[in-house]
Formats: structure tokens, C-alpha cells, sequence
């Protein structure tokens, strides 16, 4: 199986990217990950006119054929002000151009994560209940509050054993094709 993996940030210290990584450690050997970077996604912020003007930017088409070429997709989303952040909802939006369905179907699993106690579960919430308009198939979704109190940084790896239960269960939701050892 083929899995696209990123946090839906930009951050360099990205919290969501830590949860992602202690994800990928939990998947089976035989489970090829792609991680990128959102870093390598920069372009203008999308308007009518710029699409009109200059067409669709390399990066949102590369964005949108990783997705493609993936089996399944596993997001770690990062909240600003409630919502997704500008960098995310810039890519997305200019994927959509490409295709309104820029998930193309996939199965995906979806994190958030926050220092404060909401866990990011708003843009979570957002993420889960818009993905049937724009081609995704939501297998598990889990917000993860509080995370320097529930996440051990020095090894990787979630605290709580109780979060950790249900964040594995989260990642072996994509099914037996999926290849998730969690």
C-alpha cells in the first residue's frame, strides 16, 4: 500500500508533523509512506483572476497527482483561529481547480492536535463532515488535546494509554489492504 502522509501546516516545530511521525513508526513494513511537506507547496493565495491569468500552479497539480498516486491519505490537521490554516486551505483550494474531488476517493485517517485542551477538533470537525464533497472516505478521525501533557517528545510516542489505543485503532481503520501493524 501506498500512503501520502502530511500535517496541514507549515510550522517547522509542527506538533501535528510529531503525531504524524509516531504514526508512520506504528505502520506495517510493507506500507510504502510519502510524507511531504506543505513547505514545498508555496504559491500565490488563490484567486479567480490568478487562475484565469497564469492557470493552474505546478505545485497544486503535483499536490493533486501525489494524492492520485497514493492508496490512502493520513492528515494531521493544525487549527488556526478555529479553521484550517492559510497554508492548507491555499493548496487545497487550488487543487480544487484541478478537480472539486481533490481526494479522488481515497481512504483517509485524520488527526488533529493543539496545546489546549480542544485538541484542534473545530477545523477536525470541518475536515470530517466537508470531506464527502471533495472525494475523500473518512475511515477514523481523532483529536488529540493537550498534546505536550498526552505526548512524550523524547520518545515519540503518545503517553496516554487509553489515546494510544484509540489512535492505533484510528490508523488500522483503513482495513487489512491498508497494512496498518498497529
Amino acid at each position: 500500500m501506498r500512503l501520502l502522509v502530511f500535517a496541514a501546516t507549515t510550522s517547522r516545530e509542527s506538533i501535528n508533523r510529531q503525531l504524524l511521525d509516531y504514526a508512520v513508526q506504528l505502520l506495517a513494513d510493507d506500507v510504502e509512506v510519502e510524507m511531504i511537506d506543505l513547505n514545498d507547496y508555496e504559491m500565490p493565495i488563490y484567486s479567480i483572476d490568478r487562475e484565469q491569468e497564469g492557470g493552474i500552479p505546478d505545485a497544486a497539480q503535483d499536490f493533486f497527482d501525489r494524492i492520485g498516486a497514493a492508496d490512502a491519505v493520513l492528515i494531521s490537521f493544525a487549527e488556526h483561529n478555529g479553521f484550517y490554516t492559510v497554508a492548507y486551505k491555499n493548496v487545497f483550494d487550488w487543487a480544487s481547480r484541478i478537480d472539486m474531488r481533490v481526494y479522488q476517493d481515497k481512504p483517509v485517517v485524520l488527526f488533529s492536535t493543539s496545546i489546549g485542551p480542544g485538541g484542534g477538533a473545530n477545523v477536525l470537525k470541518t475536515a470530517v463532515t466537508s470531506g464527502q464533497f471533495f472525494g475523500y472516505d473518512v475511515k477514523a478521525s481523532l483529536s488529540i488535546p493537550s498534546f505536550h501533557e498526552r505526548f512524550d517528545t523524547e520518545s515519540g510516542a503518545l503517553r496516554d494509554p487509553e489515546l494510544d489505543r484509540q489512535f492505533r485503532a484510528a490508523l488500522a481503520s483503513f482495513d487489512e489492504t491498508a497494512g496498518v501493524a498497529a
